[in-house]
């Protein structure tokens, strides 16, 4: 069987668009005399659309659509994922997010998702109705029965479901399984996904060929990383990482293939970076961010970083750089962003905050009294004068501002609200320290991008005199090793292994910290999402709360 992998890039809500992405694909599949195209999980509407389910004509206009792609289905049989009505609509779950056959014109099968996830960033059992037929489908009246599945009904038992679904259809007599699928991106996600589905397919003894969507939709980034395996688990075909990509697999093949293990993907830091590039380059694309982007370059690696970054998605031309030097600011700052601007190829404009920041000094004296220090107030009002220039650019030239702070500094709100929090897009708010100085030294492995005086300086918020971040955190090798710990891998308090050099003492402070500062997070941009557990719709805490896991 001869089945074309068609990993597309969808736009969330540009039904007309995403169908023709599939028409294309079908016409190059019938072109290559495919038996069978597969295109992701909910293509037609692209994933996740949320809310916009509930919108009024929003299904059925996609529906209409769908049977626009029937004329094509008579070259090439088509299997794709689409939202339709639920059998039975009687509870509040009127929809399902189905497995869709079409074949000679004709829509020939439905086969709905069966286990709906809703726990991290999904929240399916939302808006659908899990599926209960888990039956293959034949191509033809006398072709071989295929077991259509839809995403997480491939991990079932990984994930220790009652249900396995795949199971279910190969023991109703599936010759060969194919999971339609959108599994969004963390590091290393595409190596844990082969060996998942090379596992399921020796186990069952039957080829599987998986395809998955591509792109930046919101927070979330799609990689791809689609293949097929023949029945022993060993790849047959496997396309790459964040670009869309069109391949055909021979599931008959004689098992030439390799073991999961075996696909060379990038290393972590590659793909860090070109998972966050992806990201910023349809975040700006699917919303028409014609203008480009602006960042406020401190001299410090993480302006540089989200510099660098968004310079390689968007293009140079449209990329600004502001520096803005206030009272505290070293020479050497100013120096780097210079250098820096040049490096990237990027416009940089200057301005000087000490006239604006002693002006509020002023308006300082007449709030509290005249002092010689207002403490944390004077601090963080130089960052809100930057946040104010940025914007200010934003406004009067449309570019959107990308946020520079980091996961570790956001962790623990060692970052100021409507100050360096202002933007639309927190490009490194899923980074730790550790992996953005990682970041800045690939940027340099080709020549240096990234001044080396940022790499090799200590880190500095500069908002005070010879002000260093040490004085207020952890180092960040000791910040990074508790985060992870706490963060991701949700452990409590009580449960963190204090790293080399950190006490107890050190942990409960920094978990504190995270706590008290839900509220700033809130109110934080869009964080693009890298790890299995990021800031935003993943992870969900109250505010309130006095919960602090038994420490003591």
């Amino acid at each position: 069987m001869r089945v074309a992998l068609a990993q597309l890039n969808p736009t969330v809500g540009d039904l007309r668009g995403n169908r023709r992405l599939v028409e294309e694909a079908a016409a190059k599949a019938a072109s290559e005399r495919a038996d069978l195209l597969l295109v992701p999980e909910m293509v037609l509407t692209g994933y996740p659309p949320m809310d916009l389910l509930e919108r009024d004509g929003f299904v059925r206009d996609q529906l209409r659509e769908l049977d626009a792609l029937l004329r094509a289905s008579e070259r090439v049989a088509i299997a794709l994922g689409a939202v339709l009505p639920a059998a039975d609509g009687s509870g509040p779950q009127k929809l399902v997010n189905a497995a869709v056959l079409l074949a000679g014109g004709e829509r020939v099968a439905v086969r709905a998702k069966s286990l709906l996830p809703t726990y991290d960033v999904f929240d399916e059992k939302r808006y659908f109705a899990p599926g209960s037929r888990c039956e293959p489908v034949r191509l033809s009246p006398d072709g071989p029965l295929i077991g259509l599945t839809v995403c997480e009904d491939a991990w079932g038992d990984e994930l220790g479901y009652s249900r396995d679904p795949s199971a279910e259809l190969v023991r109703g007599g599936a010759a060969y399984l194919a999971n339609l699928s959108c599994s969004p991106w963390h590091v290393e996600k595409a190596a844990a996904r082969r060996r998942i589905f090379a596992e399921l397919a020796s186990r069952h003894g039957v080829p599987i060929a998986f395809v998955n969507q591509v792109g930046g939709n919101d927070e979330l980034i799609f990689d791809g990383g689609s293949f097929a395996t023949d029945a022993r688990g060993r790849i047959l075909s496997a396309l790459p990482l964040f670009e869309p990509a069109f391949a055909i697999a021979d599931l008959d093949a004689p098992a030439e293939g390799s073991a999961a293990g075996a696909v060379e993907d990038p290393d972590a830091v590659a793909q860090l970076e070109a998972g966050l590039c992806l990201g910023i380059r349809d975040y700006f694309r699917k919303q028409d961010f014609a203008q480009g982007a602006v960042v406020g370059l401190s001299g410090g690696i993480d302006s540089a970083v989200t510099a660098h970054l968004a310079a390689q998605a968007l293009g140079p031309d449209r990329l600004l750089g502001v520096a803005m030097p206030g009272p505290f600011s070293s020479d050497h700052s100013l120096r780097d962003a210079e250098v820096l601007g040049a490096n990237l190829g990027i416009e940089l404009r200057r301005v000087d905050i000490t006239p604006i920041y002693e002006s509020y000094l002023s308006v300082f004296g007449q709030l509290f009294g005249k002092r010689d220090d207002y403490g944390i107030a004077q601090q963080n009002i130089q960052a809100r004068i930057r946040g104010a220039i940025l914007m200010a650019v934003s406004n009067a030239e449309g570019r959107l501002v990308l946020a520079t702070g980091n996961k570790s500094e956001l962790s623990v709100g060692y970052c100021t609200l409507y100050g360096d929090m202002v933007g639309g897009l927190a490009v490194l708010g899923d980074v730790y320290k550790r992996d953005v100085c990682a970041l800045a030294r690939r940027a340099n492995a080709g020549g240096e991008r990234i001044p080396q005086n940022i790499l090799d300086k200590p880190p500095s918020a500069e908002l005070a005199p010879n002000q260093l971040d040490s004085d207020d955190l952890p180092p960040y090798d000791i910040l990074d090793a508790i985060l992870e710990q706490f963060v991701e891998r949700g452990l409590g308090p009580a449960s963190v292994t204090p790293p080399p050099g950190a006490e107890p003492k050190t942990v409960r402070d920094v978990v504190a910290r995270v706590d008290r500062n839900e509220y700033k997070r809130r109110q934080a941009p869009l964080v693009l999402r890298t790890s299995p557990k990021a800031f935003g719709s993943g992870r969900r805490l109250p505010i309130v709360h006095r919960y602090w896991g038994g420490a003591d």
